[in-house]
């Protein structure tokens, strides 16, 4: 996604993992699931909305922690412990903002369940051999 360009420090602005094709895929499995989510439980008044913005936010939030990983001269695929736990949550919870239908209280609710799920679920697909990390 950054074209195979450098950063001011010289180097890549994302990384060669960050591609438009994960990027969009990405982003319609998320709204797909949105969707799915607003059919088994209720549309509510945003829910076309929250399923465009939320993984689109994720997505985004994601990109911003590959950002500060090359600039930690962390190789792509490297962990960096917290960032890479809750990099799409905050992206996540942040464009859902303008929604109005994201409290304090469910945003720290997300921020404290999510790392250790996101961590559980890493694991489980290193040891299906789905990943070549368990992070």
């Amino acid at each position: 996604m950054d074209f195979g360009r450098n950063f001011l420090d010289g180097r890549r602005i994302l990384g060669k993992n960050k591609t438009f094709r994960g990027f969009l895929f990405g982003w319609g499995i998320g709204f797909l699931v949105g969707l799915a989510d607003g059919l088994v439980f209720g549309f509510s008044q945003y829910g076309i909305m929250f399923s465009i913005l939320t993984p689109l936010g994720a997505l985004c939030g994601d990109l911003g922690g590959a950002f500060i990983k090359r600039r930690l001269n962390i190789a792509p695929g490297g962990l960096l412990p917290i960032v890479d736990q809750v990099d799409f949550v905050v992206g996540a919870i942040l464009f859902s903002l303008p929604l109005g239908i994201v409290t304090l209280g469910l945003a720290a609710t997300i921020m404290i369940i999510t790392p250790p799920i996101h961590l559980l679920t890493n694991f489980l697909a290193f040891k299906s051999r789905l990943k070549s990390n368990p992070w």
